[in-house]
């Protein structure tokens, strides 16, 4: 079982990734595809008068506020025209896929955050009405249900909150729990960079491997978004994970690339 989590940013060669994928599929592998969208929801966002905030937190974390009417376009585009586009791919190619939302089924539940602290002018404030959660409890045996009738589960934020409430979750650390309790032997997490970059944006300055007791102290490498990933993969390893590797998405066989070690490879 391998769990592939591919990223919404701006760059990403989707047809590539549906491509390896099914062929992977088809020869017997299974696994769970993740997928974000943010590039497309920031667009999106902006086109309908209402442009994304994001706030970065006191340690350092950047994310998406989260308001109400926020969460309605977040699942429009997430739900809606990702998920559903990637799903198509994937039926043209001949691999049955189900594209669901974590919040189906509470595939992805935990607790609603509804306050989130943000650094602004060197200030920390307190902003409320936030709809953001972390993934607690993964649905394993909606998900085994889909995979043992030859169902490819194609997964996305949002989850839900353990009273039900539609809640924004960060897809990578999302990820890094399936990964854990479908125990995974190997966590992807795909995005339009080559890896972990010891010196960002110098492509050159890839890190190749990261022990898997060590991989917090990698932190300070990470810029942007990537905390998140360097997050999710210290807790995917933490949970049993047999490997986390952070490949590139504008390959072509991206996910099969990834597989044979390229990118960084935490293990």
């Amino acid at each position: 079982m391998i769990i592939v989590k591919v990223g919404g940013s701006d760059g990403i060669n989707y047809d590539a990734v549906c491509n390896d994928i099914a062929d992977l599929w088809l020869g017997g592998q299974k696994l769970i595809l993740v997928h974000g969208g943010s590039s497309e929801t920031n667009r999106i966002a902006a086109l309908l008068g209402h442009p994304p905030k994001f706030v970065t937190s006191p340690s350092g974390y950047t994310s998406r506020f989260t308001d109400r009417q926020t969460l309605e376009i977040f699942e429009m585009v997430y739900c809606g025209k990702m998920n559903k586009g990637l799903v198509e791919r994937l039926q043209k190619r001949g691999v049955n896929a189900v594209g669901l939302s974590g919040l189906d089924g509470r595939i992805f539940e935990g607790k609603h955050k509804d306050s989130v602290r943000s650094v602004e002018d060197g200030k920390t404030k307190i902003l409320r009405g936030d709809h953001t959660g972390t993934v607690e409890k993964v649905n394993t045996h909606l998900l085994n249900l889909l995979l043992e009738n030859n169902y490819l589960p194609v997964l996305t934020p949002p989850g839900s909150s353990f009273e039900g409430v539609a809640v924004n979750v960060d897809g990578d650390r999302a990820s890094a729990a399936v990964a854990t309790a479908m125990k995974a032997e190997a966590l992807l997490l795909l995005s339009n960079v080559p890896g972990l970059l010891r010196n960002f944006p110098d492509e050159s300055s890839l890190i190749t491997q990261i022990p898997a007791l060590d991989v917090e102290s990698y932190l300070e490498f990470a810029q942007d978004r990537m905390k998140k990933k360097v997050l999710g993969a210290a807790e995917a390893v933490q949970g049993g994970c047999g490997r986390v590797i952070f490949g590139d998405a504008r390959l072509d066989k991206p996910v099969s690339q990834a597989l044979a070690g390229k990118g960084t490879v935490v293990s």
